[in-house]
């Protein structure tokens, strides 16, 4: 898939259409032009939602009411595909060719992959960024399967408050278990289709590593169930039933469950040492790097095509032999759209990129 136009009304700064090319897009420009809101305008169109706000309507223009971003979209020669998303304080309209569609409808028509200065706590952060990278990887292979996710979530949410109201009100543990018979078999089967599907990914993302391409360290994988060490992982949805019968009395103790993928985390090793614990910061970018091309490579094994890939600033993240190495694994596969503020990445990688110079949020032509 190939974004050939982006258009924005009202998103912070943006005004106008940008045009892209496949391969290399270069937007160039001074900090607080607004590079990076084209590449929130691209994830917008993608996703339906920011990766700077999980409020949508703050990413209105100050002082107006409404904003609007739109991608064109090839898919092939026959097919191009409008994405569209308009934004209101508290709302949103999903539309596919100019027709509203429903969130189901509108998922997986652009995907995009975003490396940023955030994205790194997938690797310097705690066990839920992980989970996330491992459940929007499963969710862009599987769309349906975002279902599951928020199943799980529900399930969750229910069970714990009646935790929480059988913890305050003294309940006996006979009291509860029955209670809790009918979201634990919910929640035993949802556990069961999540650790299935994170197990097959971190299995797949570990057959096409390219462990070395920026080091000579080795990395590698793990996927790390919290039920580890417990019991038999190949027969899970016995092991979870178990163990949730065992920790009846310190879940109600505790006023929330203690038992579920929720809990689970991805081990990233280099050389068998802890990513998190002891990388430098030139390694973890370079791990989330190769997580990202990884995740990349399934997709297109999946899906028969390749995310658009975005990056944020990318000097500031990597140096240019990174950079170099990257552009050139990339090069005849994605469409990759980077932002710098520095005329040296142009005159370094520029002579087979598409570079757009943005001031005051429009596109000023050809840098």
């Amino acid at each position: 898939m190939i974004v050939e136009s982006v258009s924005a009304t009202d998103l912070r700064n943006l005004r106008g259409c940008i045009y892209l090319r496949p391969g290399l897009n270069i937007l160039l420009g001074p900090n607080g032009e607004g590079k990076t809101n084209w590449l929130e305008a691209i994830f917008i169109s993608a996703l339906g939602r920011s990766f700077r706000t999980s409020k949508l309507g703050e990413s209105i223009r100050f002082e107006f009411e409404a904003a609007s971003v739109s991608a064109e979209v090839r898919e092939s020669a026959e097919v191009l595909r409008k994405l569209g998303v308009g934004i209101g304080e508290r709302s949103k309209q999903l539309f596919i060719n100019d027709k509203k569609a429903k969130p189901n409808e509108y998922s997986g028509n652009l995907s995009v992959v975003l490396f940023n200065s955030d994205e790194l706590e997938v690797i310097r952060g705690g066990p839920d960024a992980r989970r996330r990278f491992m459940d929007e990887g499963i969710e862009g292979l599987h769309p349906p399967f975002r279902k599951v996710f928020a199943d799980y979530q529900r399930v969750m949410r229910q069970k714990n408050a009646l935790l929480a109201k059988a913890s305050d009100g003294g309940w006996g543990a006979h009291q509860l278990r029955d209670a809790l018979q009918p979201w634990n078999e919910q929640l035993i089967e949802l556990s069961s289709k999540i650790h299935r599907a994170r197990v097959r990914f971190v299995e797949r993302l570990s057959n096409v590593l390219e462990k070395r391409l920026f080091s000579r360290e080795d990395v590698s994988l793990r996927y790390r169930s919290s039920l580890e060490g417990k019991g038999d992982l190949d027969n899970y949805a016995e092991l979870i039933a178990e163990r949730l019968d065992l920790r009846l009395d310190a879940e109600l103790a505790a006023g929330h469950s203690l038992i579920g993928p929720h809990r689970d985390d991805l081990e990233i090793l280099f050389d068998g040492k802890d990513m998190r614990k002891f990388g430098s910061s030139g390694q973890q970018r370079s791990a989330l790097l190769l997580l990202q091309l990884a995740g990349i490579e399934v997709f297109n094994a999946t899906r028969g095509e390749y995310p658009v890939f975005l990056i944020d600033d990318i000097d500031a993240e990597l140096d240019y032999r990174r950079i170099g190495k990257l552009l050139e694994y990339l090069r005849g596969k994605t469409q990759t759209i980077v932002t710098t503020s520095k005329e040296s990445l142009i005159d370094r990688f520029g002579d087979e990129a598409n570079v757009i110079r943005i001031e005051g949020g429009a596109a000023r032509g050809p840098a």
